[in-house]
């Protein structure tokens, strides 16, 4: 296999392919490439490579800043993660409230020493337990199971 074929190449700019589901603890983990687009990366277990520009996330909300813009500090139980942006983000109902458990979905600003995301869209999911219970067990499976086509 070279070098292309262990890439998953896809640009958010360019929507052209789903956000990675991701823990905190694994984006910590992505390695930052100077002068390449898209700058993030994360080796996944099958040796493929793995562009983690736009990401999926879920946590739940441990600080509520009020700033210049609103701004999430979450924790998913394998680390913790800042959203900025969340006041201009799509968010249906009311969910920027400490404690809320939330679907963040966001553009990757930095991975060290602590993941942080622009929000891109977020959703209360609190309403239903499975959520947060089948988290780590659906970003597992994934990764377990991405391949390169």
């Amino acid at each position: 296999m070279n070098n292309t074929d262990s890439q998953l190449s896809c640009s958010w700019t360019q929507f052209s392919c789903p956000p990675m589901k991701m823990l905190a603890a694994q984006l910590k983990e992505c390695k930052k490439r100077l002068g390449a687009s898209p700058s993030f990366w994360l080796e996944m277990r099958s040796g493929v490579e793995a562009e983690v520009s736009l990401v999926w996330m879920q946590g739940r909300v441990i600080e509520v800043r009020q700033e210049r813009d609103v701004s999430l500090r979450l924790t998913d139980d394998t680390h913790t993660f800042t959203v900025f942006g969340a006041d201009r983000a799509p968010k249906g109902k009311p969910c920027l409230e400490q404690g809320k458990y939330v679907m963040a979905m966001g553009i990757v600003l930095s991975c060290n020493p602590e993941p942080v995301l622009r929000a891109v869209k977020i959703t209360d999911l609190s309403d239903n337990p499975v959520h947060q219970g089948m988290w780590k067990f659906e970003v597992d499976d994934l990764h377990k199971n991405i391949r390169c086509t």
